[in-house]
C-alpha cells in the first residue's frame, strides 16, 4: 500500500508485515504492545466493566512528553494479522469490555476498516486518536466508528511544532473534530454508557492555560456547549527530563483551575475533570503484549 493515510501524506510503501520507511515506521498490519481491560478511561467508557483497550505501536506525531514512549517512539509490540484482530476484539467482548477501545489507531486506518468490515463488535467502537487525522481518511471509517475520543492538544502552531513535530497539527484537529462530529450523535445507554458520540480530550500542559483556553473557546463556538469535554490534569514528567523548563514539572492546581473557569465561563457543561493524584505513573499501562 502506498499511504497517505495521516497527514503526514509520507507516501510510503507499506506491506502486511514489514517496517516501513514513512514517519510511522509501521508496516500494514497493525502493531500491537497491549490489548486488555482497561478502567481508567472517562467514566461512561470505563463504565462497569473496562474498555477493551488495545494499545497501537507507533505514531504519527513525535510529542516528547508522550507517556506511552515505549511504545509510540520505541515501537514495541507484536504485528498481527486481520484475523488476529478480530480475534482480540472478540476476546475482550467475551471478557466483558464495555467497548473495543482503539487506542491511537490513526496509522492502521485502512487496517482497521479491513478488519471492522470483516467482523464488527456488539460492543461500540471507540476511535482514541491524538487528534492528528485525515479528513479523508474518517470519511472512510464513517459507520464502523462509534465513538470518537480525539485529543485537542494545541490551538498554538507553534507550541505543535516545539513538541510534536507538527505545525499543522491546529488545522489539522480541528477539521478532523468536525468531521467526527459530523459522523456521530451522542446516545447514552440506562447505565450512563455511551453508545455513540463524541468526547474531547485536552490534557493541560505546564504554562499552557491560554492554549487551553483558545481550544475551549473554539470547541464551544464551532461545535457546541453540549459537547463532551475531558479536561485532564494527568501531565507527569514521567521520570524523563526535557529540554523545556515548563515540562519538568506537574501542572499546578493554580493551572488546572484556570482551564476550568474558562470551561465553566464559556458555559459548557459537559464535562470530564481529574484530580491531581492522576498525574501518577502507576496509571500508565504495561506494555507487554498482554492480550496479543
Amino acid at each position: 500500500m502506498l499511504c497517505n493515510t495521516c497527514p503526514r501524506q509520507c507516501g510510503a510503501i507499506r506491506t502486511e508485515n514489514t517496517p516501513s520507511a514513512g514517519f510511522c515506521k509501521m508496516p500494514y498490519n497493525a502493531v500491537i504492545a497491549r490489548a486488555a481491560l482497561h478502567f481508567w478511561e472517562e467514566p461512561p467508557l470505563s463504565a462497569h466493566g473496562g474498555a477493551g483497550a488495545i494499545f497501537f505501536s507507533g505514531c504519527t506525531l513525535r510529542c516528547i512528553y508522550c507517556q506511552n514512549f515505549e511504545i509510540s517512539h520505541k515501537n514495541f509490540g507484536k504485528c498481527v494479522s486481520v484475523d488476529r484482530f478480530v480475534e482480540i476484539m472478540q476476546e475482550l467482548e467475551a471478557a466483558g469490555a464495555q467497548n473495543i477501545d482503539l487506542v491511537n489507531p490513526t496509522h492502521f486506518a485502512p487496517f482497521l476498516r479491513d478488519a471492522l468490515t470483516k467482523y464488527k463488535p456488539h460492543v461500540p467502537v471507540v476511535y482514541n486518536s491524538g487528534g492528528y487525522d485525515s479528513v479523508e481518511t474518517l470519511k472512510s471509517l464513517s459507520g464502523l466508528v462509534d465513538i470518537y475520543l480525539p485529543d485537542f492538544k494545541y490551538m498554538s502552531e507553534a507550541t505543535a511544532r516545539l513538541y510534536s513535530a507538527a505545525p499543522d497539527y491546529p488545522a489539522r484537529a480541528r477539521s478532523a473534530i468536525l468531521e467526527m462530529r459530523r459522523q456521530t450523535k451522542d446516545r447514552f445507554a440506562p447505565d450512563g454508557r455511551m453508545l455513540s458520540g463524541l468526547i474531547v480530550r485536552h490534557l493541560v500542559l505546564p504554562q499552557g492555560t491560554k492554549d487551553s483556553a483558545e481550544i475551549l473557546r473554539w470547541i464551544a463556538g464551532s461545535l457546541s456547549k453540549d459537547t463532551y469535554v475531558s479536561l485532564m490534569r494527568q501531565y507527569s514528567p514521567c521520570g524523563r527530563t526535557y529540554p523545556y523548563k515548563a515540562l519538568n514539572r506537574r501542572l499546578t492546581t493554580a493551572e488546572y483551575d484556570r482551564v476550568l473557569r474558562t470551561f465553566f465561563d464559556l458555559g459548557l457543561h459537559n464535562g470530564f475533570m481529574q484530580e491531581g493524584a492522576s498525574a501518577n505513573d502507576r496509571f500508565i499501562p504495561a506494555f507487554d503484549l498482554t492480550g496479543v
